[in-house]
């Protein structure tokens, strides 16, 4: 060889995992109560103003705004989002809306119900009682339950240094 030494290149993965969506609100109960009936999870109070609901595949938090009070340019608001829609796929969506109807009541905001979309999940689009937009969602078809698969990535084991 001519003195050129073999360089080894060491790859590494940044694999990103959603681990949690936290909403903002001004009142705390009504919200986690809603998403308590909605994902089944039992509240984790981790302070006064700060809930967690572990679900199987990540973590739905809610807090109070005064969580966020260091945030002074532009903090977060209750009650204003309208950019986003919270997606949670669900064993069977008509039975969870059956009981989320029982649970909540007239407080239920139904904006579309259960209805089949074309690339085979059965969908129902609700607000949460501060107008945010949740999708449940159930993959019916072959192909629908084939992408929800797909969609489910398992993170890598850490690598030793």
């Amino acid at each position: 060889m001519s003195g050129i030494r073999d360089s080894v290149v060491i790859m590494t993965t940044n694999t990103v995992q959603l681990a949690s969506v936290r909403v903002i609100t001004d009142d705390l109960p009504r919200l986690v109560r809603f998403y308590e009936v909605l994902t089944g999870a039992t509240p984790q109070y981790l302070t006064d103003d700060f809930v967690e609901l572990v679900t199987p595949s990540a973590t739905f938090a809610l807090s109070a705004p005064e969580r966020v009070a260091f945030i002074t340019d532009n903090p977060p608001r209750a009650a204003a989002n309208r950019t986003a829609i919270v997606e949670f796929v669900v064993e069977d969506v008509e039975s969870l809306l059956a009981r989320m109807k029982t649970e909540l009541g007239d407080g239920l905001d139904v904006v579309q119900a259960p209805t089949m979309m074309p690339w085979g999940n059965m969908s129902v689009l609700i607000r949460d009682p501060e107008g945010s937009l949740v999708n449940l969602y159930t993959p019916v078809t072959p192909q629908a339950r084939q992408l929800q698969q797909n969609r489910t990535p398992q993170m890598p084991p850490p690598t030793r240094s």
